[in-house]
């Protein structure tokens, strides 16, 4: 028996039409696919995830849930978890090695997903943010200044970067280190 026939699945669709990333204009729907999803005590599930065409640059996007980081298999609130306090002990079910990797891909990614949370804050308000008065104990805590620290930081502060298309893709393929 297959993986995916002994887990459910479930459609996600937006309530609100968001339009392309790259260009602005409309996406119409042309199809699904389905994406695995892990939870923070390792139980699986199936997500259909609707396939979207802009009708100007012709190309694809993924219409994604704040439950998904784009490019991880877990849950955001397990990669939350992990990045939050990187001392503390996990209780999210992956191996050291994953939250090791979670861990780094962050510490790398910081600096520019501020920058993105700043560019998009002066394109779309007129009184840019200020810089922070007092220095941030650790990376996560800087984006509490776009997005607050409350649960759910993560999924607050991916949104608005994958909307602008801004989140950074497949980097390992263009670096070299």
């Amino acid at each position: 028996m297959s993986w995916l026939k002994r887990h459910p699945a479930f459609s996600v669709r937006c309530a609100e039409l968001v339009p392309s990333p790259c260009c602005g204009e409309a996406l119409s729907v042309i199809g699904s696919r389905q994406r695995k999803l892990v939870s923070d005590d390792g139980s699986h599930r199936v997500l259909v995830i609707r396939r979207l065409r802009c009708s100007q640059c012709r190309k694809i996007h993924h219409e994604l849930p704040d439950c998904i980081v784009p490019y991880k298999r877990y849950e955001s609130t397990s990669v939350e978890q992990v990045v939050t306090e990187p001392e503390a002990v996990s209780t999210v079910a992956a191996d050291d090695a994953t939250l090791r990797r979670w861990r780094t891909w962050f510490g790398e990614q910081t600096e520019y997903w501020l920058g993105a949370l700043r560019s998009i804050a002066i394109r779309f308000h007129p009184d840019p943010v200020g810089k922070l008065s007092v220095p941030s104990q650790s990376a996560h805590h800087s984006f509490g200044h776009y997005v607050g620290d409350a649960p759910g930081w993560l999924a607050r502060m991916v949104r608005p970067i994958v909307n602008a298309n801004l989140w950074v893709h497949t980097r390992s393929a263009f670096l070299s280190s």
